[in-house]
């Protein structure tokens, strides 16, 4: 009955919507058959409610067409499939992408892998530090024709933004009058010593003393515009800043401005000349020395025995000759050649020569007979005994400017001032199987070839393999793949052994071969002694860690007062922003190494020994503060001789990132780190105390750390007097002061170390453009343009020559480091040749000795 209903119902729909039939209605019939459909399928799909009771409910004709229209789009949407052809095509496409995108990346990470095993990984270059954009100072190449006052002088640096507006100063000078230069001045810093001293004795450059020592000229004055020293003082040490010294003044009477047939180096005979001969005028005979027959060994041991009533008895204390010394032929040689009748001395112990038996007996009794004053009421006061050991090793070539730096040592250190210094050579053998130790044949032909003729007998050697044997026991801890007993990490070991085998020196310098001073040698040598001896003890340590910069700290006063302060109180530094943290009761973490909440915000001052408990003390030998750093009125320390004198601050490296701070060997290190100080480059002033306790902490308890860190740790170990001697230093470029002190100072309470933004460790590069550090590169290319070379295609001959030019460069005493490997202009069967020399850098384990 439902099958008819719905074909009735069609037909009523069918008749209601009856159009004219025609052939151009056929598409509108089939628009309606399509409808009918529709409504039947719907209808199908939802069959009519039996409680219907309205024709609306069972026709159906009640629905929308629209809804039905949209059902019919769904419907069809759905039912729609991609051919699978289409599919297989695609995912193919999508596995292929992702194999060689997988593929790409082993590649890539292969690749980069092998540039990082051969080194050729090309990185983007690092953003140039702040310093690299200050401008270049001029006036540091002023020449000698500029001379002036030294208080007329206005210098182009260190000044202020303001009074670089507010004043006018002529920094360059195009033109210059040709006038005649002054007449340079001979330069005597040998001090008379009054009556209480022996009498001082003249030595000469020859046996028979009739050769006399030409003298250092220099000039009055400085260079229009040159810069104050930015670092460090000539006023604070006592140094003369009011002169100059150009080049034929200073090592003019050592050879260099004359020909190698007169006796000379060859060196020296071109560029800006005048005046260069006033350094000979002043002699007698007016000629030139002839250096090709001096015998400096010879030399050094006759002018010390002339003068050995000015000095103390030497200690005769036996010790076993297990370390070779010089060659034991050099007294005899003397003694031939001496001409005048005199007792019998053995003078190789002058040079550092110990023997045993009746060498040793004939030396006591001679010394007894003429090396002792006469015993009188008068009270006699007698000089110490210092030895200059210049670190050099057996295959070194040595240039014409070495030979005349050694020279200049020799001459004003140890003949000038009548036998204070003794300047001997402590030769590396690199070459550990060669048994140095065992064999006197072979010592003896290594030392010969080691030095260059002029200086032969005045060496000793030594080896990494001796350290081992003298100094065994010791744990190896490779660290960086470098040996404990190695030139790099053990510096000190062969200084030590030499100052137990020679106790006659009360002192000892550990100098490079690479350092330079414009100056005069004795005059600086003598005036940092004398400084380092009147500084008392209370804040020594404090001043010790810090540069002393004068256009922002004022005087040495004013420092000392703001060291005390920032020591006392503490600053506002990032470092110190946990600081005023406490620990909660009961908390350990004062015993955990670099808890922050466990530091204060001051620090504790230095009094008297900061030893760790395995640090062997003795309280009998080690100083003991006479009373508390409260009471103290700075007098402890007045008047004592220094144990270390360091020419960089003696900064702590705990917590820095210098590289070396964990270079420690025998130490207990459970806990925590031992105290520790370090000062950048080996070069210094040790006492024999200090070197006894240093030999005495390796041989009995196996210590020892980083060369640049062993002398000043021990010092504070032991309480002893050690002192960083700020010597003026100067910079390249026009550094903002304040910026130049917030940089060297940044460490913990204005200090340079004690923390991780010290400027030791990764940001060293700051000492590039300085006078004196490890690796800087202002400090070389000053003495290239100071000896007339050319320099970045600026300086030379002709700049000095030229018509209206300034002249040759004049500038005052500067301590410069490091300088290596500078070829002179020099006469010769071909000429000319070789105007800047390529730096002998060695290799890495060498450094530490020719820094």
């Amino acid at each position: 009955m439902g099958r008819d209903l719905d074909e009735k119902t069609l037909s009523q729909d069918g008749s209601d919507a009856e159009l004219p039939s025609s052939d151009s209605d056929s598409d509108l019939e089939r628009g309606h058959n399509a409808r009918r459909k529709t409504i039947y399928r719907f209808q199908r799909s939802n069959p009519p409610s039996a409680y219907s009771s309205s024709s609306r409910e069972t026709s159906g004709s009640h629905q929308h067409l629209l809804n039905t229209s949209s059902n019919k789009r769904k419907s069809s949407f759905y039912t729609y499939k991609v051919p699978q052809k289409v599919t297989k095509y695609c995912c193919w496409a999508l596995l292929s992408t992702l194999i060689i995108f997988i593929l790409t990346l082993i590649r890539a990470s292969y690749l980069s892998s092998r540039q990082v095993e051969m080194g050729t990984m090309e990185k983007s270059p690092p953003k140039p530090p702040p310093w690299e954009s200050f401008p270049f100072l001029k006036r540091y190449h002023g020449g000698i024709r500029t001379l002036g006052p030294k208080k007329a002088n206005v210098p182009e640096y260190p000044r202020d933004d303001a009074e670089m507006r507010n004043t006018t100063t002529n920094t360059t000078v195009t033109f210059m009058e040709r006038k005649p230069l002054p007449k340079s001045i001979p330069f005597d810093p040998y001090p008379e010593l009054g009556e209480d001293y022996p009498e001082k004795h003249e030595c000469f450059l020859d046996l028979d003393g009739t050769i006399k020592i030409p003298r250092v000229h220099y000039y009055p004055g400085v260079t229009n515009g040159f810069p104050d020293a930015v670092m460090g003082s000539y006023q604070v040490l006592g140094l003369r800043d009011n002169i100059c010294f150009e080049r034929f003044g200073r090592l003019g009477p050592y050879g260099y401005g004359y020909s190698i047939k007169r006796g000379g180096t060859g060196a020296g005979l071109h560029g800006d000349r005048e005046g260069a001969d006033d350094v000979w005028r002043e002699r007698e005979d007016a000629t030139e020395v002839d250096y090709t027959s001096i015998k400096w060994a010879k030399l050094q041991v006759a002018c010390a025995d002339k003068n050995a009533a000015r000095f103390s008895s030497l200690d005769q204390s036996p010790a076993r000759n297990l370390f070779l010394d010089s060659p034991t032929d050099q007294g005899q040689e003397l003694q031939e050649e001496k001409k005048h009748d005199e007792p019998a001395i053995e003078i190789e112990s002058k040079l550092g020569r110990r023997d045993d038996g009746e060498g040793l007996a004939a030396a006591e009794n001679a010394n007894a007979t003429t090396a002792e004053p006469e015993k009188t009421e008068k009270h006699v006061s007698l000089l110490p005994r210092t030895a200059v050991l210049i670190r050099t090793w057996w295959d070194y070539q040595y240039r014409t400017e070495d030979i005349l730096y050694l020279r200049s040592l020799i001459t004003e250190l140890s003949l000038l001032s009548g036998g204070e210094f003794t300047v001997h050579f402590l030769v590396h053998v690199r070459d550990d199987n060669a048994p140095i130790w065992a064999d006197k044949k072979i010592y003896d032909r290594i030392l010969e070839n080691a030095l260059p003729a002029e200086f032969r007998g005045m060496g000793t050697l030594w080896s990494e393999r001796q350290m081992g044997l003298i100094y065994g026991g010791i744990q190896e801890s490779f660290f960086r793949d470098l040996p404990v007993h190695g030139v790099y990490r053990s510096t000190f070991m062969p200084v030590q052994y030499f100052s137990h085998q020679h106790p006659e020196y009360d002192f000892i310098w550990n100098w490079e071969m690479d350092v330079r001073y414009t100056g005069h040698w004795y005059h600086f040598f003598d005036r940092v002694r004398r400084w380092t001896k009147a500084q008392p003890r209370k804040g020594l340590w404090e001043r010790n860690g810090r540069f002393y910069i004068p256009s922002v700290h004022g005087s040495w006063e004013d420092f000392k007062q703001m060291v005390r302060v920032q020591t006392e109180m503490g600053t506002d530094s990032p470092n110190n922003i946990w600081s005023g943290l406490k620990p909660p009761p009961g908390s350990d973490s004062h015993k955990i190494p670099g808890a922050p909440a466990s530091q204060p915000k001051s620090d504790k001052p230095i009094w008297g020994p900061e030893a760790p408990s395995d640090v062997m003390t003795n309280q009998d030998d080690d100083p003991i503060p006479p009373t508390t750093h409260e009471k103290d009125r700075y007098e402890w320390g007045v008047g004592e001789e220094a144990d270390l004198i360091s020419f960089n601050p003696l900064f702590d490296p705990d917590g820095t990132t210098w590289f070396f701070t964990e270079d420690i060997t025998g130490y207990n290190t459970t806990s925590s780190l031992p105290p520790r100080r370090a000062a950048i480059t080996t070069t210094s002033r040790l006492s024999k105390r200090l070197l006894t306790l240093m030999h005495r902490e390796t041989v009995l308890k196996h210590h020892t750390m980083f060369s640049e860190m062993w002398p000043a740790s021990v010092s504070l170990h032991h309480a002893l007097k050690a002192v960083y001697a700020p010597h003026p230093m100067y910079i390249d470029r026009r550094w903002p002061t304040q910026y130049l002190a917030s940089v060297m100072n940044a460490g913990r309470n204005g200090a340079s170390g004690g923390a991780r933004t010290s400027v030791y460790g990764g940001r060293e590069h700051n000492f590039r453009g300085t006078t004196w550090f490890y690796d800087a590169g202002f400090a070389p290319n000053l003495w290239r343009r100071w000896l007339g070379m050319k320099v970045d295609n600026d300086g030379g001959e002709r700049e000095e020559g030229r018509v209206g030019g300034e002249g040759r460069m004049c500038v005052p005493g500067v301590l410069l480091h490091p300088v290596k490997g500078v070829e002179m202009v020099v006469e010769g069967d071909g000429g000319r040749f070789g105007e800047e020399g390529e730096a002998d850098a060695g290799d890495g384990v060498e450094e530490v000795e020719g820094e």
